[in-house]
């Protein structure tokens, strides 16, 4: 199975408007990020998105600008906001997995309960729009994971609402705990609260750029520059190599639940194959006793079946799981990216005929407020259109009124 991973090279650190900007950079259309933001109950504010170079290099600066007010809102205020604002479901996960970061760090640095946390600079409406508005752009380029390299930090002194505090900030360090980070000796704050919640929220893995089909590059710019280095955030859009043809070995997972609510199933399903599972599904069966039961399988790579092992027992609390070895075929596929509309959608392509990928299409359908049915049809068009009959075929050509 083939992923759409989108990997930061922080060079220069990251802050949230420099992230929505590369992102706007790379292909992730303005106008469809302002209108799912315009579901936020929170007014006052505007997107510009500026071509302009830093270091030489053309990058996009995106600037929110707002109708500032003096409240100061706490996590729970925030959570209520974008709980509220009808957000694609994925856009809507990681923006509030950003905010809980925040919330856990500044708890631990002021001795409140995350809940009760006040948010100054970072509960600010630009701050709600860079972090909401790029995962928001993530879901408007199809974005599945996201990687991001080592984490550029600058040095010397920066102006909160607290006052002078240290570069790299407290907040900041603790966001990125566990992450590879580094420090230079450039007099700015490189890496804001922002982006490191971004950061400390979406990346699934850190390192160097990944074996990725590059699809798409962009280049996010901060708000000065800076000497000796461009002040930039870049972004590399690809595809992961899909599963190998014939014979490729797998784990299937299988285990039987007779005391887990269908609310349980759907969750433990998804997260299974949000997990990295190549496949998973739910078969109603007859259990011990004639109770009615289900059993959840999973298809793993082998690397991954600790892991999928011990998400399929925290997530059902089952006290077994069969496990077996199989081999699995894959028939030989490519993966094209259409444009519908102006929206990425990706087409498999393989001897049977070339389908739309769901995920791209029902999200592009859900952008347009068109059904998914004819956003395949017409990603399906673009890469396999319709054939002409040469002389010697005798059939007629498709009839366009038929049904």
């Amino acid at each position: 199975m083939s992923r759409r991973v989108a990997w930061w090279h922080c060079f220069s650190g990251i802050a949230g408007d420099m992230a929505l900007g590369s992102l706007v950079d790379a292909g992730a259309d303005l106008s469809a990020v302002e209108r799912e933001l315009a579901a936020l109950p929170v007014g006052g504010w505007s997107l510009e998105a500026r071509s302009i170079q830093r270091g030489g290099l053309a990058a996009t600066q995106v600037v929110v600008r707002v109708r500032e007010t003096p409240v100061v809102r706490t996590h729970a205020h925030i959570v209520g906001l974008i709980t509220e604002a009808r957000l694609p479901e994925r856009a809507r996960r990681r923006a509030l997995a950003a905010f809980s970061a925040l919330a856990r760090v500044e708890g631990r640095l002021h001795g409140r309960p995350p809940s009760q946390v006040h948010f100054h600079e970072v509960g600010g409406t630009d701050a709600i729009v860079d972090i909401v508005g790029t995962c928001v752009a993530l879901e408007v380029l199809g974005v599945d994971e996201v990687r991001a390299s080592p984490v550029a930090q600058g040095s010397g002194m920066v102006r909160s609402s607290h006052g002078l505090l240290p570069v790299p900030a407290p907040a900041v360090l603790e966001l990125l705990a566990g992450a590879p980070t580094y420090g230079t000796d450039v007099p700015v704050e490189l890496t804001t609260p922002t982006g490191a919640a971004l950061l400390a929220a979406l990346v699934e893995e850190w390192g160097p750029m990944p074996a990725v089909r590059v699809e798409r590059v962009g280049r996010g710019a901060g708000s000065r520059e800076l000497e000796g280095r461009p002040n930039l955030v870049q972004v590399v859009i690809g595809e992961t190599a899909a599963v190998a043809g014939p014979g490729h070995p797998v784990v299937v997972l299988e285990t039987n639940l007779d005391d887990v609510t269908g609310e349980v199933l759907a969750h433990a399903l998804a997260a299974l194959l949000e997990a990295g599972a190549l496949d998973a599904w739910i078969t109603p069966v007859l259990g011990k006793k004639g109770r009615p039961a289900h059993q959840l399988s999973v298809v793993a790579e082998v690397p991954r079946a600790d892991e999928l092992r011990a998400l399929l027992v925290a997530e059902t609390g089952t006290l077994g799981i069969r496990t077996s070895s199989l081999e699995r075929w894959t028939a030989t596929r490519t993966t094209t990216e259409v444009d519908v509309e102006g929206y990425p959608v990706r087409v498999k392509r393989s001897p049977a005929g070339a389908k739309a990928e769901h995920d791209d299409a029902a999200r592009v359908a859900r952008l347009l407020r068109r059904p998914v049915r004819e956003v395949s049809r017409i990603a399906e068009a673009a890469v396999e259109p319709p054939t002409t009959p040469t002389a010697d075929d005798p059939r007629p050509p498709p009839d366009p009124e038929a049904g």
